[in-house]
């Protein structure tokens, strides 16, 4: 396994978080750099993501390096039963860096254990998606100024949202206090809470997304409620449309808060929030450029 992989956020500690977001800072000021010239990097997506891949993929081309990889895990041995084990090994020949998406919990963290390339997850199942992680870190700090002492309040889809697993995961360092707004059919997991409790993070829970809630954030992180993770579409059609924000709603908000959003959003951010200046949802994504270029070269061990 190359240590340089990143499968969970928590493989990396605070030091190592801040010295990426500090790597993410500079490749904003100057993202054309031929530090990958040479690199082939895969991107293994047998989950689709359009979004993630292509964000991988430009930080790859922005740094000179080439892309190889699928899409679509249907156009891939995989297909003819080709076990998991077997791809990576394969791909593992011809390339410097493996960026996969796989839609199994522990998918990545298995590729990691049979392959000595370094790996990087972009999502397995509900588990962990820590690049998006990385970006959305980035975006807190960019608005902030800080990590430090920030109320985060959490929305929607809190049982089968990895990204906010994730950032809970990450923020232990920096001593948040977390808001956790859901339906009880989407409320946060148990083992999130206990985590919580194990790491001195104070959290409440609600199932009103009230104006006390949205008034004393600084960060709003809102989330699609996703209909891929329903077995029963009549529980999705019940639950979709209870945490919606418009811009009615920010009307007493602190001029710091920023909302987030890990997107595709469908419409639990109504369209006139885009032009509010307590959205920041576009420039997130922008920042996943960034924070990934900086989670590549830590994972090729270039230093930037």
């Amino acid at each position: 396994m190359n240590t340089n992989s990143l499968v969970s956020i928590s493989d990396i500690g605070r030091d190592e978080i801040l010295s990426l977001l500090d790597m993410a800072r500079r490749f904003e000021e100057n993202p054309n750099r031929r530090l990958l010239e040479g690199r082939v990097v895969a991107t293994l997506f047998f989950e689709p993501s359009t979004r993630t891949r292509l964000s991988f993929e430009t930080a790859v081309n922005r740094l000179g390096g080439r892309i190889i990889g699928f899409s679509d895990a249907n156009t891939t041995s995989s297909s003819k039963g080709e076990t998991l084990k077997d791809t990576i090994k394969m791909v593992s020949n011809y390339v410097d860096l493996i960026v996969m998406r796989h839609y199994l919990e522990g998918a990545a963290r298995y590729a990691s254990e049979v392959t000595d390339v370094p790996i990087i997850n972009a999502g397995d199942g509900a588990n962990q998606h820590p690049s998006q992680t990385m970006l959305d870190l980035y975006s807190i700090y960019k608005t902030q100024g800080t990590l430090e002492n920030l109320t985060i309040t959490l929305v929607g889809d809190l049982k089968y949202g990895r990204t906010v697993h994730s950032l809970i995961m990450a923020m232990r360092h920096f001593n948040p206090t977390f808001r956790f707004v859901a339906c009880k059919e989407l409320g946060m997991p148990a083992e999130y809470k206990a985590f919580c409790d194990e790491n001195g993070i104070r959290y409440t829970e609600h199932t009103d997304f009230s104006p006390e809630v949205i008034n004393s954030s600084d960060i709003i992180y809102m989330t699609r409620v996703q209909r891929e993770r329903f077995a029963d579409i009549m529980e999705y059609e019940r639950v979709k449309d209870l945490y919606n924000l418009n811009s009615s709603m920010l009307g007493d908000a602190r001029e710091n808060m920023r909302i987030l959003h890990p997107l595709p959003r469908v419409n639990e951010i109504a369209q006139d929030v885009d032009d509010n200046p307590h959205a920041y949802y576009f420039e997130q994504a922008r920042n996943g450029l960034y924070a990934r270029q900086a989670i590549i070269c830590r994972a090729l061990g270039i230093d930037a």
